[in-house]
């Protein structure tokens, strides 16, 4: 087996040999220049590196693999359209380097491209795939839709927020997971337990870029700081803080998160206050740790060497190492 640098730079080889700008130009270059914005790869990673797993090549993976990480940016192209930012991986965004229609229409493309990757795989292997897929992108899409509803919502709570980021983020995790140990034919227990997996760190990822959001280091965080408070997002940090925070304070909360001021730094700074002082923040990395410590649980059920599963730890370190 490879290291993960390793399989970074196969996959980075293959993405740059397969993605070119081809005619026409206004249709292919936002999605080359999306896909080559950099980013660390981890969800194709993951599909090369849970085939080798079960002693298949990693060179069967790669487009699997690619057909990961062209929807997942798929789905930023138009996430970031559909919440007006202006910054992805600390670039411009598609529709603000274009126009809102060619972001569009390039991710629609992406979608498309996605799919056709899988033509390259036959048979058994191609349905399980293929069926896989669309599962887990259709559950994309609903964890976006639940993330939009949730703005007009006054009655969400925690668990509605963990549903909503399963689906939006921690499913696609687990589908990369499972594609590897489909393409290196695992049994049907193995491939469940690193699809739970993949969940787990999933949703302890998003729990920890929700809080950098508000608490990260704008040098390293790659988007902008406060973008959940601009948006009026209903975070874990959020609906934590109003559940705990003294009744004034959750008044002020409320206040804080109906109004859209032009300048946004006061309000971005009185939220992350009353985050602070009710608790939420430190229950928040509280969260993430006790998900990230479920997974590894997870891993540890896993049918497979030791050395195999120091692997799939060390990638799940590598997943969470951020400044929380």
């Amino acid at each position: 087996m490879l290291t993960i640098t390793q399989y970074r730079e196969a996959f980075l080889g293959y993405l740059n040999k397969k993605i070119i700008t081809k005619e026409p130009v206004n249709l292919y270059e936002p999605i080359t220049y999306i896909l080559n914005l950099g980013g660390k790869r981890l969800r194709p990673v993951l599909v090369l590196l849970s085939t080798e797993i079960f002693d298949t090549p990693y060179e069967k993976a790669l487009d699997a693999a690619l057909a990961i990480e062209v929807f997942h940016n798929f789905s930023l192209v138009h996430d970031d359209i559909m919440d007006d930012a202006p910054l992805r991986r600390g670039k411009a965004t598609v529709h603000e380097k274009w126009d809102l229609n060619t972001g569009i229409l390039s991710g629609d493309a992406m979608l498309i491209n996605a799919y056709q990757l899988f033509e390259n795989y036959e048979g058994p292997v191609f349905k399980e795939l293929a069926q896989l897929f669309t599962k887990t992108a259709i559950q994309v899409c609903e964890g976006q839709q639940y993330d939009v509803d949730f703005a007009n919502r006054e009655d969400v709570e925690i668990k509605d927020y963990l549903k909503m980021i399963e689906y939006k983020t921690a499913v696609l995790v687990g589908a990369s997971l499972q594609m590897g140990a489909i393409l290196g034919g695992a049994s049907q227990d193995c491939k469940k337990a690193l699809y739970d997996y993949g969940c787990l760190l999933g949703i302890a990822f998003q729990l920890q870029d929700d809080y950098l959001d508000a608490f990260g280091d704008p040098e390293t965080f790659g988007k902008q700081l406060g973008g959940d408070i601009i948006e009026n997002k209903k975070t874990f940090l959020y609906l934590t803080a109003l559940r705990n925070a003294k009744n004034s304070e959750a008044r002020q909360l409320e206040h804080l998160y109906s109004i859209n001021p032009m300048d946004t730094s006061g309000k971005i700074e009185a939220v992350k206050s009353i985050f602070q002082e009710s608790g939420a923040s430190e229950l928040a990395r509280e969260e993430i740790g006790r998900y990230t410590q479920k997974a590894f649980e997870v891993l540890d059920s896993i049918e497979i060497s030791e050395d195999k599963k120091a692997m799939l730890r060390n990638f799940g370190s590598l997943l969470m190492d951020r400044e929380v």
